[in-house]
């Protein structure tokens, strides 16, 4: 791993082969470059990528809109880092002296929503019942609007018996009780007859784990 001011010859006779007047920290930053009336390019050099070139980086933006990070290894979850760039605005490079390689420039960050994620998220959002999973909760199973459901479905079938999937649905108020029941995520239920479906041993474990007690069948 080169030290930082190893990186630095590179980086400036790349500079300079665009016609940048290049020279060595100024006013704390590690290299500038000037041409003519258009915003100087600032480049901050680190051995590795980390929080601390980060925040350099997010500094120097308030000189100029042309700042690049400069690192002498490439970062690990190098698709992350390129993403956390864009989004702030920062160009990438990687420098192996005496090769340096540009991976991102720094131009103005206008993401593309993704339409599919937010109706999958806006329509958890609407079928999870109550507020049942604390944000934050890292060490126990996140009560989704799909187990709720399987839940509802198991709790309807041990009150009740093996049931067809018209009746599960209209009596779990599950409109998709058939995926639920076929896709068996949680090894919960199984069929006892063509259409009709029961409760696993396990089934009648996932509701006492979640609460469930055999009074209220």
């Amino acid at each position: 791993m080169p030290f930082e001011t190893e990186l630095y010859a590179p980086v400036k006779a790349l500079l300079e082969a665009q016609g940048y007047d290049v020279k060595g920290e100024i006013k704390g930053c590690d290299v500038i470059g000037v041409r003519g009336d258009e915003p100087p390019v600032v480049v901050e050099l680190k051995r590795a990528f980390g929080l601390g070139l980060v925040l350099q980086g997010i500094d120097r933006l308030a000189v100029t809109d042309v700042v690049y990070l400069a690192v002498g290894v490439w970062p690990k979850n190098l698709g992350d880092v390129k993403k956390l760039c864009r989004r702030l605005c920062l160009g990438l490079m990687v420098v192996t002296p005496p090769r340096v390689e540009i991976l991102l420039d720094p131009v103005p960050y206008a993401p593309r929503k993704n339409t599919k994620r937010l109706g999958r998220l806006l329509g958890e959002h609407k079928r999870r019942v109550g507020d049942p999973t604390q944000g934050g909760s890292t060490r126990q199973p996140i009560m989704t609007a799909y187990r709720q459901e399987a839940l509802r479905c198991a709790e309807v079938l041990i009150g009740r018996g093996p049931m067809t999937l018209k009746a599960l649905r209209a009596a779990a108020d599950v409109p998709n009780a058939a995926r639920i029941m076929q896709d068996d995520v949680y090894g919960w239920f199984e069929r006892v007859a063509r259409g009709t479906y029961g409760v696993t041993p396990q089934g009648r474990q996932g509701l006492e784990r979640f609460g469930w007690k055999e009074t209220a069948a």
